[in-house]
C-alpha cells in the first residue's frame, strides 16, 4: 500500500510539474506579444499591487522585529519575583527599586525604565519617585488605560516627562502578582530618534521615500526624500493633508494610491501601524524612460527560459519538501498507538481555542514509568517496548474515549481530561495508578510489576501550552522525589 501511494504521489507530482512547465511557457510566449503600452501598464500594476505593498510589509516586519527585544525585556520585568516581593512587601526600600530600574536601563540601553505601583500610585524611575499618577491628570491617562487592558502590554508613543518631554516609544507591561492580581505597570522607553535612524536605514535598504504621519496628515517622522520627490515636497505634503487622501487611508488598514504631481506619476502605499497609531507611507516616483522599459522587456524574453528552469526546480523542490512534511505529520506513535507529541500540540491548541469560546474544565496528567531504565537494563529494550505498549493499553482502557492520550516521549505519557476539574482529575489519576500497579505485565512467563508517578494540573484561562506542561512536570518531579508510585497535583 505504501509503495502504491508513493507511486501515485510521484505521478501527480510529474503531472503538476508538466502543467506548470506548460503554463509558464505559454505565459512567456503571450508576454512576448504584449505591446509597449501594455508593458507600461504592467509595470504600474506591479508597482502598486506588488512592490510597494511588499516594501511596506517588509518595513512593518522590521519595525515589529525591532520592538521584540524591548517587549521581551518588559515581559521579564513584569514576571520578576523581586518586583512582586518588593511591591507586596509594602514598597519599603525605595533605593532597591531605583537600583533595579537603573540596572535595567543601563544594561539594555533604554532611555528610561519605570514601575508604577497600583497600591501607592507612585511612578518609580531610575532617579527616584518621579510623581504620583492621578486620574485627573491627562498625562497619566496612559496608566489607567493600561490598567484596564485585556492584553499583557501596549506600545505607546508619548512624551517623557522625566526626559525633557522628548518623544519616546514606551512599552507598558501589566504586572500581576502570584495570585493574578494587578499590582502595577512596568516597562522601558526607547528614544524616537533611534526609530528615526531605523527609518533612514529602511530608506537606504529599499530605495524609496518613507514617511510616518498621523490620521490628520501631520508628518511625524520622515526619511530624506528621494531627489525627484524632494523637488515636489511642498505639493506632496499638501496632498497627504488633503481630505480626499485622508478619507481613503482612514477607511482601510492598507491601500495603494496613484496621483499626478506636477505632471509626474507618484505612487503611494499606506499602511496603518496600530502600535504607534501612525500611518506608514512608502512613496515611489515612476521616472524610468521608455528605453528602460523596452530593455526590461527584451531582457525578460531573453531570460524566460532560465526563469522557467528555476521555477520548475523550485516547484520540484517544494513538492518534495511538502511530501516529507506530510510524512512527518503522522499523528500516531507507531509503538503504542497513542497520539504522538506533534499531534498532541495541535489538538491542545485547538482545544484551548474551544475553551476560550465556551469555557469548561480541562485537566492534564503527565505520567512517567518508574525505574524504566532499570527495566531496559535488566530485561532488554524489547521488554521496555512491551512495558510501553502495556501501559498505553491500560491508559486507553481505563480512560474515556474523549480524553486525549499521547506518548509524550521516552517513558512519559500525557493525557488531557476534558470536563474534569482538579479533584476529578486526581481521582482518575489515582485509579489509573492503582490499575497499572495491580496489572503487572506477563513477561517470559513471569509477572513484571510496573508503577507510575503522575503529575496533575488544571488549565487556567491565562495558560499557554508551555505553562500548563511546566506545572504538570513540576508535580511529576515532586511525585518522583517523594518516592515514586504516587499522584501529586500543582
Amino acid at each position: 500500500m505504501f509503495n502504491r501511494k508513493d507511486t501515485c504521489m510521484l505521478k501527480q507530482k510529474k503531472r503538476l510539474i508538466l502543467f506548470v512547465s506548460m503554463l509558464l511557457t505559454v505565459g512567456f510566449l503571450l508576454t512576448s506579444l504584449f505591446s509597449y503600452f501594455v508593458s507600461i501598464a504592467s509595470l504600474r500594476y506591479q508597482l502598486t499591487a506588488g512592490e510597494l505593498p511588499l516594501t511596506g510589509d517588509n518595513i512593518y516586519s522590521e519595525i515589529q522585529r525591532d520592538l521584540l527585544p524591548p517587549i521581551l525585556i518588559s515581559s521579564l520585568m513584569a514576571s520578576d519575583t523581586f518586583l512582586y516581593d518588593w511591591a507586596k512587601g509594602g514598597e519599603k526600600d525605595q533605593r532597591a527599586i531605583v537600583r533595579y530600574l537603573t540596572e535595567i536601563k543601563l544594561k539594555y540601553g533604554a532611555v528610561t525604565a519605570f514601575f508604577v505601583s497600583e497600591n501607592t500610585r507612585k511612578y518609580y524611575h531610575p532617579s527616584g519617585v518621579a510623581k504620583q499618577v492621578r486620574p485627573q491628570d491627562e498625562r497619566d491617562d496612559w496608566y489607567f488605560r493600561v490598567r484596564e487592558l485585556k492584553q499583557d502590554y501596549e506600545i505607546n508613543v508619548d512624551i517623557d516627562e522625566n526626559n525633557q518631554d522628548n518623544l519616546t516609544v514606551f512599552i507598558n507591561y501589566r504586572v500581576l502578582d502570584y495570585d493574578g492580581i494587578f499590582i502595577g505597570v512596568v516597562g522601558i522607553g526607547l528614544a524616537v530618534e533611534k526609530v528615526k535612524e531605523r527609518i533612514l536605514a529602511y530608506q537606504k535598504q529599499f530605495g524609496r521615500s518613507i514617511i510616518f504621519m498621523d490620521s490628520k496628515g501631520e508628518v511625524m517622522l520622515n526619511s530624506d526624500l528621494q531627489a525627484e520627490a524632494k523637488d515636489r515636497s511642498s505639493t506632496l505634503f499638501e496632498l497627504i493633508k488633503s481630505e480626499s487622501f485622508l478619507n481613503k487611508i482612514n477607511a482601510v488598514d492598507s491601500i495603494s494610491l496613484e496621483y499626478e504631481l506636477d505632471n509626474y506619476p507618484v505612487f503611494f502605499n499606506v499602511r496603518y501601524i496600530e502600535e504607534f497609531d501612525w500611518y506608514l507611507v512608502v512613496i515611489q516616483s515612476e521616472l524610468e524612460g521608455q528605453d528602460k522599459l523596452t530593455r526590461a522587456l527584451v531582457l525578460n524574453l531573453l531570460f524566460c527560459a532560465v526563469v522557467v528552469a528555476v521555477v520548475l526546480l523550485i516547484t520540484n523542490r517544494t513538492l518534495s519538501l511538502y511530501q516529507l512534511d506530510i510524512e512527518e505529520m503522522a499523528t500516531t506513535d507507531k509503538l503504542t498507538g497513542l497520539y504522538n507529541r506533534q499531534a498532541f500540540d495541535m489538538l491542545f491548541d485547538s482545544l484551548v481555542l474551544d475553551l476560550k469560546r465556551v469555557p469548561d474544565e480541562l485537566s492534564l496528567l503527565l505520567l512517567d514509568i518508574d525505574h524504566f531504565k532499570k527495566i531496559n537494563d535488566s530485561h532488554g529494550h524489547l521488554a521496555g517496548d512491551a512495558v510501553l505498549v502495556h501501559i498505553a493499553g491500560l491508559i486507553k482502557s481505563r480512560l474515556r474515549e474523549t480524553d486525549i492520550k499521547c506518548r509524550w516521549g521516552g517513558e512519559e505519557f500525557m493525557v488531557l481530561l476534558k470536563g474534569c476539574d482538579l479533584k476529578t482529575a486526581m481521582n482518575m489519576a489515582e485509579e489509573l495508578r492503582l490499575g497499572i500497579l495491580n496489572h503487572p505485565l506477563l513477561l517470559d512467563g513471569k509477572n513484571l510489576a510496573v508503577t507510575v508517578s503522575v503529575g496533575v494540573t488544571v488549565f487556567q484561562q491565562k495558560d499557554n501550552r508551555d505553562e500548563i506542561i511546566r506545572r504538570a512536570d513540576r508535580a511529576l518531579y515532586t511525585a518522583k522525589s517523594n518516592g515514586r508510585n504516587q499522584v501529586v497535583a500543582f
